[in-house]
C-alpha cells in the first residue's frame, strides 16, 4: 500500500468497484509522503488503517477488507482468495515474483495486475499496459528500475497506479485484451 498501491485503491474506491482486499505490513514514514497517498496526520499509523479511513471518506458504500501482515508466498493465496483480480505492487523484483507465482499457482481463477518499470523522470506516454501471459498482465516501461540508482517519482507511479486501476477495470467489465 505504498506508491503504486495507495493509488491503485483510491482510483478502484472511486471506481465502486464493490469489495478491496488491503494487505501490507508498513507504517506510514515521511521518507514516502512524496509519492504515496498518505499525509502527516497518517505518521506512524499502519498503511492499512490510515488507507481504509481514507477510502471510506471517498466511497463508503464498499467493503474494504484490511489485513496487516507481511504478504509472503505461503500467505496470499488465502489474503486474496476470492478476488478476480489482484494488483501487485511491490518496489523490489524479488517480492514482485514471489507474489505473482504464488498468485498464478495458489488461485487459478484469479488475474494478476502487475506492475514493472515507473521509476526515474522517463516520459508519462512510455507506461503502457500489456497482457504478459495467460493471467498475467504488466504495466509500465518494462525497463526502468529502482535498482539503477534512479528513484520513484510521483507522477510515474501515479500514473502505473492508473494504469492498474484501468486494467483492472476494464477486466471486471469483461473489456480487457483476450
Amino acid at each position: 500500500l505504498g506508491g503504486l498501491g495507495s493509488h491503485i485503491a483510491v482510483l478502484l474506491a472511486r471506481l465502486g468497484v464493490g469489495r478491496l482486499v488491503l494487505a501490507d505490513f508498513d507504517k506510514v514514514d515521511v521518507t514516502n509522503l512524496h509519492r504515496q497517498h498518505y499525509f502527516l496526520p497518517h505518521l506512524g499509523r499502519y498503511k492499512t488503517e490510515a488507507l481504509a479511513e481514507q477510502l471510506q471518506q471517498i466511497n463508503p458504500w464498499l467493503t474494504y477488507e484490511t489485513h496487516t501482515v507481511k504478504v509472503t508466498a505461503d500467505n496470499a493465496p488465502a489474503l486474496f482468495q476470492g478476488c478476480q483480480v489482484v494488483c501487485e505492487a511491490f518496489d523490489r523484483p524479488d517480492q514482485k515474483a514471489m507474489l505473482v507465482q504464488a498468485l498464478l499457482t495458489g488461485l487459478p481463477d484469479t488475474v494478476v495486475v502487475s506492475g514493472s518499470g515507473m521509476a526515474g523522470m522517463g516520459p508519462a506516454n512510455a507506461i503502457t499496459s500489456r497482457k504478459a501471459l495467460g493471467r498475467l498482465y504488466l504495466c509500465g516501461d518494462g525497463e526502468s528500475d529502482i535498482d539503477q540508482g534512479v528513484g520513484l517519482v510521483a507522477p510515474r507511479v501515479a500514473v502505473c497506479a492508473a494504469h492498474q486501476a484501468t486494467l483492472v477495470m476494464r477486466l471486471l467489465l469483461g473489456q480487457a485484451e483476450p
